[in-house]
């Protein structure tokens, strides 16, 4: 069996488990045309043992499918905005192996609901937490959220999707070992969410064949009218993230983001 072992002294409590249910539960699309998911083998405190997948490089056929695959996933569904992992009842996380910060979990019924409550402002008063932001930078995200109604459009009545919840282009990998090329989903931070999210989060750091893993999605799944004018919208979470974990530059990056939402 060829095993990866992913492991951290003194990680927070459940988090390789909140990692192993994601993957397991981001699996289970699979039966119904999901992306592949890599296998999980084990999880303890410290440590997380996973499929080893031999990397290659993309091309624009698996990121084609890639994209049809994604679009049955988040069609698997979740019970609620927030949703856990099927199975997990402890704290999830988001954020790098070295410094994963608490995601709220619960059972939010609506799409803004969700995001100004389950995900903006958590992550903004964990920044004025750190010192990276300021009451200023609160306020203003309160600005965003009071125009949420509008800037989600059509895609606010979208139904819980199946999210990997930190779909940027380093979490998803290219591999031939199965004797052709496609796509394998790891590192998630699985939650029940909006399907804008992950599609958001491939376009924030850069994603080989990102217009043909698009075309993709929509021949599956056909996007609400504007999405491309919400990725934005959708990007605030992580880099407010960003703020939390590495400030710098990403302070600026955020207060131009919302800005720009107003």
């Amino acid at each position: 069996m060829n095993r990866y072992r992913k492991s951290r002294a003194f990680a927070p409590e459940g988090f390789f488990e909140c990692e192993g249910r994601g993957l397991q539960w981001l699996g289970e699309a699979q039966r119904s045309g999901g992306p592949r998911v890599v296998d999980v083998y084990d999880w303890g405190k410290d440590r997380l043992d996973i499929e080893r997948v031999e990397p290659a490089s993309p091309t624009p056929k698996a990121a084609y499918d890639f994209g049809a695959a994604l679009a049955h996933l988040h069609d698997a569904g979740a019970d609620h905005f927030g949703s856990a992992p099927r199975g997990y009842t402890g704290t999830c996380y988001f954020g790098p192996l070295q410094d994963p910060v608490p995601m709220d979990t619960g059972s939010w019924e609506d799409a803004a609901s969700y995001l100004a409550e389950g995900r903006l402002l958590p992550m903004v008063r964990m920044g004025i937490e750190r010192g990276s932001l300021n009451q200023s930078d609160l306020d203003l995200t309160g600005r965003v959220i009071d125009r949420l109604p509008d800037l989600l459009g059509r895609a606010a009545d979208d139904m819980p999707a199946r999210v990997h919840g930190d779909l940027w282009s380093g979490n998803v990998m290219w591999t031939a070992d199965r004797g052709y090329d496609e796509a394998v989903l790891i590192d998630p931070a699985a939650h029940g969410g909006h399907r804008e999210e992950d599609l958001a989060m491939l376009h924030l750091f850069g994603m080989s064949y990102l217009a043909e893993i698009m075309d993709g999605y929509q021949s599956v799944h056909a996007l609400k009218t504007g999405y491309q004018d919400r990725i934005t919208l959708w990007q605030l979470y992580p880099i407010a993230g960003h703020c939390v974990f590495f400030g710098g530059g990403y302070v600026s990056e955020y207060r131009a983001m919302c800005r720009s939402l107003l």
